[in-house]
């Protein structure tokens, strides 16, 4: 695979698919417009994402961009098909604010892949992907991901028709078997490698790191958790409540960084991009937003200087694991 400079900070698009607001598409526009004025260069979307609204509306936008200036992903595994049954409802049982007259039907043979592409190219108005993930395999079939699905990826980046290919998931296990088939460029690691856990320092970096594999590091906030500077009860986890154990680690943390005055958010957001003796493999951070300030204030957050004795007092604590190892 050529080296893909994706910047340190990407977007991920679901918020413009109506991710559990409706925003106009006039909203949707302004968010990616100030993502891309503070220089974000890398946008993530899926047909999942708004029932195929935020390929959409992404695709809008990027056809008033020089196609040589930006990189774009979006994922395979689920096609949209008519739902007559949800005509005049509402997609919420999935969190999008969109009608639900499109249903997702799971598809990770070799011709559904491809199909997925073509719908996925018409939607956007795109010429080419940059890039191309399996999405959430493990919600599906690991089983027929790793015998049919990656492979069908493969096939397409051994055609040209993508550069990079990789597996997006919020599983350590689906994530550690799909880097070692040896077949993937990429990891989008949704969770799963934070300020507040590190699952995937176990075994899925060190794969990574073994196999060549880079790391699009995803949903870093935990859902909103490590968001603010003062997590509380009502923050959201991984879409849902914060176990009680989980809060206390993570104030725990936001107490170390009221010591050394660094915001939390700001933490998040650099905490797997530092140098790291053993080869870092996080190519990215990729971080949503439902307002223009969201993606100016993630900016800035990426900016922030942080010392290097606030990331030794966290280990030291035992607050964050060791990731040389």
């Amino acid at each position: 695979m050529a080296e893909i400079d994706f910047g340190r900070i990407g977007y991920g698009a679901a918020n413009v698919g109506n991710l559990y607001r409706a925003l106009t598409d006039d909203a949707a526009w302004e968010i990616l417009q100030a993502a891309w004025d503070v220089g974000v260069r890398y946008f993530d979307t899926a047909p999942h994402y708004g029932l195929g609204l935020s390929e959409r509306r992404l695709g809008a936008f990027l056809a008033t961009k020089p196609r040589d200036q930006y990189i774009v992903s979006t994922k395979v595994g689920r096609l949209l098909r008519p739902n007559p049954d949800g005509v005049g409802e509402l997609d919420l049982a999935n969190d999008f604010a969109v009608p639900a007259d499109l249903a997702r039907v799971w598809d990770f043979s070799a011709a559904g892949i491809r199909q997925s592409v073509e719908e996925s190219l018409e939607r956007t108005g795109l010429d080419r992907f940059d890039v191309l993930y399996l999405h959430d395999p493990e919600r599906h079939s690991l089983t027929e991901a790793l015998a049919s699905a990656i492979p069908a990826l493969a096939g397409l980046r051994d055609e040209g028709l993508v550069t990079a290919i990789g597996v997006g998931s919020m599983s350590t296990d689906a994530l550690l078997a799909s880097v070692n088939t040896g077949a993937l460029d990429l990891l989008m690691v949704a969770g799963r490698y934070t300020l507040a856990e590190q699952p995937a320092l176990a075994e899925v970096v060190p794969a990574c790191r073994a196999n060549g594999v880079g790391i699009v590091n995803a949903s870093v906030f935990n859902s909103g958790l490590l968001a603010t500077n003062e997590p509380g009860s009502s923050a959201r986890y991984d879409y849902g409540d914060v176990p009680a154990g989980l809060l206390e680690h993570v104030q725990a943390i936001a107490a170390v960084c009221r010591e050394f005055a660094v915001s939390l958010p700001a933490a998040a957001l650099q905490y797997t991009l530092r140098d790291d003796p053993a080869g870092n493999p996080v190519r990215t951070v990729v971080v949503g937003g439902s307002r223009p300030d969201h993606l100016r204030q993630n900016a800035e957050r990426m900016n922030e200087l942080i010392p290097v004795e606030f990331w030794h007092a966290l280990t030291e604590r035992d607050l964050i694991q060791r990731s040389d190892v």
